[in-house]
């Protein structure tokens, strides 16, 4: 199951660099995650640092 980015999001960028799928971007100053290419592996929500990734 793919994981979302919630409105807690800072942008800040780091849950990119993390990403292997390169499923993360950023769309009208918030990051958000392309479903159809997530891994779901986690990476990202391990450097989030306000805990906004979770599963859909």
């Amino acid at each position: 199951m793919a994981y979302k980015i919630s409105d807690a999001c800072l942008n800040c960028g780091a849950c990119d660099s993390e990403c292997p799928a390169e499923a993360i971007s950023e769309k009208d100053s918030a990051r958000w995650i392309d479903a159809e290419k997530c891994l779901s592996c986690g990476a990202c929500v391990a450097v989030c640092p306000s805990d906004a990734i979770s599963e859909e």
